[in-house]
């Protein structure tokens, strides 16, 4: 990473963890925690629709409460990302986009599969990979941000590696599903080193729901 990239990365996120180390715990702050904590606790022990409503309206009162502590985070996630997306792209020319909010409808018809970096605050993807027309022998599709929801379809003629992470929420891996809180995903495809095009998928949420399917 260039000098002038890791300056604007480390200070998005010095800003941040700044505004992170006021005085922003409140009553209000509190009961959201609560009910955060309440929601992971409820979705591990298998009641999904009264854990994701407890995670919803703690995440509403986050917001009406703490503006500073969202703004925060996402300055952090923006530092995180801007730091990191070279270092995961290998080679020259992908494509880098930053957005409030964004929206991937590439599971309706065919699309171009380049290697890509997208950040957003809010994020919904669905992307089913046997509509994608690769440019390269190798594709690295990186998803980073606040919140986001992805769909992920996968073929069996590609070679795929996944690296998936949610802090809050869960990871649908083949109809296999983890809830809660800190889920991770590392797969490889048993076909990725003699597979003729490879694609790299990595996906990183502070609050997120992940699906994939094989198909």
């Amino acid at each position: 990473m260039g000098k002038r990239n890791r300056i604007i990365a480390i200070g998005m996120i010095c800003i941040g963890m700044l505004m992170l180390s006021g005085k922003w715990i409140s009553f209000l702050s509190l009961v959201a925690l609560l009910l955060l904590l309440l929601g992971i606790y409820k979705i591990r022990n298998g009641d999904i629709k009264k854990g994701y409503t407890f995670l919803a309206i703690g995440a509403v009162l986050i917001l009406l409460d703490n503006l500073i502590l969202v703004v925060a985070i996402s300055l952090i996630s923006l530092g995180l990302f801007y730091g990191k997306s070279k270092k995961m792209q290998p080679n020259e020319g992908f494509i880098q986009k930053m957005s409030f909010m964004s929206n991937f409808d590439w599971d309706q018809s065919p699309w171009v599969m380049k290697s890509m970096s997208v950040w957003h605050v809010l994020g919904e993807s669905d992307l089913d990979l046997s509509l994608g027309m690769p440019e390269e022998r190798e594709t690295v599709i990186v998803f980073q941000g606040v919140m986001g929801d992805m769909d992920l379809d996968i073929p069996d003629y590609y070679g795929v590696e996944i690296e998936a992470f949610v802090l809050f929420g869960s990871i649908d891996f083949d109809g296999k599903k983890d809830s809660g809180m800190m889920n991770r995903l590392t797969w490889r495809s048993a076909n990725y080193t003699d597979a003729d095009y490879k694609v790299k998928v990595i996906v990183s949420y502070i609050v997120g729901d992940i699906d994939i399917r094989l198909i």
